[in-house]
């Protein structure tokens, strides 16, 4: 379930809570009843357990591109 941030325009105060994708947002401030707005942030993306490297991807994707450019070589000639 997706975290969403809210700002009260009367108050200030800043609001993340949890909502299912297909609930309402929030409108009214809980603290003081003021106006919500509905805040745009940055998503965290977090893989957690063994045997997650920032490099796997990215080594793969080099040897698929390596291999590629052999087959290319050889079938030229």
């Amino acid at each position: 379930m997706p975290i969403y941030e809210y700002e009260c325009k009367k108050c200030g105060k800043h609001l993340e809570v949890w909502q299912k994708i297909t609930e309402e947002p929030l409108k009214v401030c809980p603290e003081c009843g003021g106006e919500l707005i509905k805040l745009i942030s940055e998503s965290g993306f977090i893989l957690k357990g063994t045997g997650w490297y920032v490099t796997d991807y990215a080594r793969k994707e080099k040897e698929k591109k390596e291999t590629k450019k052999k087959e290319n070589t050889s079938k030229s000639k």
